[in-house]
């Protein structure tokens, strides 16, 4: 036996139904779909998913609970004792360092430096916010915050 050999099993295959092809076929004119209304047209009936005019579950299901503001700002937080166990006295604390350390993944991103935690070296922070205690630690060590905090 060959590939070229081998065909469906005796009835196992049936032809196609070809509708709308005349008045002698069985399925002419309305083709089998009945008379008038929205099923009979083309691209007509109900969509899946919907219940009969009921709100679908799908719509009455919320994707989260809770209002979520499509203008809300994410800083990535640090405290001040990553600051103090990853850099040095006299160094530089903006995206790009905190990059190297290890501390965020994306110089871009935006980071707040909080107070939890105590510090012991003077250094400069230069990112976009910092917390009043994480600011009154960084100065009471030496270090100071510069803008655009």
């Amino acid at each position: 036996m060959e590939i070229k050999d081998l065909k469906p099993a005796e009835g196992s295959t049936k032809n196609r139904k070809r509708v709308g092809r005349g008045a002698a076929s069985g399925t002419g004119k309305t083709a089998g779909r009945g008379l008038n209304g929205q099923k009979s047209r083309a691209g007509g009936g109900k969509g899946a998913g919907f219940e009969g005019g009921q709100t679908p579950l799908a719509r009455r299901l919320p994707k989260l609970p809770g209002f979520r503001n499509i203008n809300r700002v994410e800083y990535i937080p640090v405290n001040v004792a990553r600051l103090e166990e990853k850099f040095e006295a006299g160094e530089i604390v903006n995206g790009q360092t905190l990059v190297e350390k290890g501390i965020i993944k994306h110089a871009d991103a935006l980071v707040k430096v909080l107070g939890d935690g105590e510090i012991t070296k003077a250094l400069t922070v230069q990112v976009e916010k910092v917390s009043a205690s994480a600011q009154a630690k960084i100065e009471a060590a030496g270090g100071k915050v510069e803008e655009p905090c």
